[in-house]
């Protein structure tokens, strides 16, 4: 067998080290925006939560040692002047951890130990290991010393604050190794089946299988390609709690939800070469799909959000997936999306249209995905052009669903639906120039200098000619080095880090190159798609982006963006090899 690769190196301050399927990542990230000194272990279950703080010591002393961090998708090391420290997953909910030449302590995060948080800590003779648990996630990490020694045992049964946790090191000049295990209230004793090597191999051949699967025409002409596909990969959790299928988080980082917009990127990224879980990664916002027939704003480990939601981008999505499966989707899968898709318009088609009204209304800006947009400066509850360009589309696909399941007269009225959903956008917010928005309260209307007004390039092919040509020539105006600015960078409200009022954000970038495109604008395509990839190739898989600087910002470990490199490149690939 040949060895694995071992793949493209990375920052943990960056990205966090975990595998597929894994509810747990090793990193210095412990909270939002806040990095520790050293590499914890942190769970994504009931929230995140740092669990244990990972130290490296020095053999002699047993005080902190300095070393740098090194990792690649199979393998974290620890590298000192007297020695190093490896660590690998053995599998979702074990990590196997080996060192020679330095000790090493595995401590409890917190301090202090309260009837309700914190995290208890006792020797388990039963195992014979020690074993942590934690209020705070619901779970126990059980130590198992392999080879070598306990060195120092701290805090055992120990109540409120303390130091808990213990010391390992090597017996003269060998190697020690350990097993830590996430696990529920109780497992058999841990036992040795694999050695260290081959737990690494293993580790590397399931990234390199997924990366073959995702992205095997990437080249060097797109070097970000195996490291996006290492940020999915790696933030992929396995069903548990009210995550109901296999799930692509947005992060292991502070973002680690399903929002209901983002999963559509990561599911059309996965859906060629790993059609299955892209079908999960589009479904799983519907499993929690509430009796009005709307979606949640979020879904996580546990907790569902309603209290707002996310954008109808859903139609655009499934008919983009259903082109990219390798195999087309049976009747019956057709007929389940298409009754979840039907649900999820009519709700926006009832419960956000006032009386009389023609177009659906946005109740605050984070319904939109663009929360703090410009757009939403005058009022919050807004009629705008996105929301109804991306409606027409998903009436459009519904009438396509409704024609391939033999649903004649739903045909019709679905294609009659979307027809006049854009001709009351076109009629009502297009001012013959560019569109505008209006106040639900007011009635007034107002433009703005922000991207979101020219979202309806969404509409493609469908637009008459002048208006996709006068929202090509605004588009253009967005367009900074790095990609499309959310906000003019001459508008008074640009801020460098304003979240949706002037950063680059990856699903902007898919919808507006996606309508350019389908509208015939190719040149300017090409363009945006280039710039974007470029800022990924150089800034990493952020959130979003400054759109003067391209410095990664917020959450620099993001899946949609990892995703929607994925994609751009992919396309552009097959566009360069034809």
């Amino acid at each position: 067998m040949t060895a694995a690769r071992p793949g493209p190196a990375f920052s943990v301050r960056d990205i966090p080290f975990s595998t597929y399927g894994s509810w747990f990542d090793i990193s210095p990230v412990v909270a939002e925006k806040t990095y520790a000194e050293d590499l914890h272990l942190v769970s994504h279950q009931n929230g995140m939560h740092a669990v244990l703080r990972l130290v490296p010591r020095n053999t002699t002393k047993g005080d902190r040692a300095e070393t740098r961090v090194e990792a690649t998708p199979g393998l974290l090391s620890w590298l000192g002047a007297s020695g190093h420290i490896d660590l690998a997953y053995e599998s979702p909910d074990t990590v196997r951890l080996r060192g020679s030449g330095l000790g090493f302590g595995v401590l409890a995060a917190a301090h202090a130990l309260t009837p309700f948080s914190g995290t208890y800590f006792f020797h388990d003779p039963a195992a014979d290991a020690y074993v942590f648990t934690s209020y705070e996630t619901g779970r126990r990490y059980r130590v198992t010393l392999l080879a070598g020694t306990v060195a120092e045992a701290a805090g055992a049964q120990a109540l409120g604050s303390a130091e808990r946790g213990l010391a390992v090191t090597a017996e003269g000049d060998g190697a020690w190794e350990i097993a830590i295990e996430e696990l529920g209230t109780s497992r058999p004793p841990y036992t040795n089946s694999a050695s260290f090597e081959d737990v690494v191999e293993s580790a590397r051949g399931a990234f390199a299988d997924f990366a073959d699967a995702v992205a095997p025409w990437r080249s060097a002409a797109t070097p970000a390609a195996e490291l996006a596909a290492y940020v999915v990969w790696s933030a992929t959790v396995r069903p548990a709690g009210l995550v109901t299928r296999p799930a692509v988080l947005m992060s292991k980082h502070w973002m680690d939800k399903v929002w209901s917009w983002d999963h559509c990127f990561n599911a059309l990224a996965l859906a060629p070469g790993c059609p299955e879980l892209a079908l999960d990664q589009f479904a799983l916002p519907f499993d929690h799909q509430d009796d009005s027939g709307a979606l949640p704003d979020s879904v996580t480990h546990a907790e569902v959000l309603y209290n707002f939601v996310k954008p109808p981008i859903h139609g655009w999505a499934f008919g983009h997936l259903r082109r990219r499966l390798p195999t087309p989707l049976t009747q019956a899968e057709l007929a389940k999306n298409y009754d979840r898709l039907e649900r999820w318009t009519d709700f926006w088609l009832t419960a956000r249209r006032g009386p009389d009204a023609e177009l659906a209304h946005y109740q605050h800006g984070n319904d939109s995905g663009w929360d703090n947009a410009t757009t939403f400066d005058p009022e919050r509850a807004v009629v705008t052009a996105d929301l109804a360009a991306f409606l027409a589309l998903q009436q459009r696909e519904l009438a396509e669903l409704a024609e391939v399941l033999g649903k004649v007269d739903a045909a019709r009225r679905w294609r009659a639906a979307a027809e006049k959903t854009q001709a009351a956008l076109l009629d009502q917010l297009w001012t013959g120039d560019r569109f505008v928005a209006r106040g639900v309260a007011t009635g007034e209307s107002w433009s703005s200098a922000g991207l979101l007004d020219l979202m309806p390039i969404v509409l493609g092919e469908h637009l008459p000619g002048d208006v996709s040509n006068a929202l090509a020539h605004h588009i253009k105006a967005h367009l900074t080095p790095y990609g499309l600015a959310t906000e003019l960078t001459t508008s008074p409200h640009y801020l460098a880090d304003g979240y949706w009022r002037g950063p680059i954000w990856a699903p902007a970038t898919v919808l507006v190159e996606d309508g350019l495109r389908r509208a015939g604008h190719h040149r300017l395509a090409d363009d945006i798609s280039a710039r974007f990839r470029t800022l990924c190739e150089t800034h990493g898989f952020a959130e979003n982006f400054d759109a003067l600087t391209g410095t990664g910002l917020r959450d620099r470990a993001y899946t949609w963006t990892a995703s929607s490199y994925l994609l751009l490149a992919e396309a552009h690939a097959h566009r360069a090899g034809r």
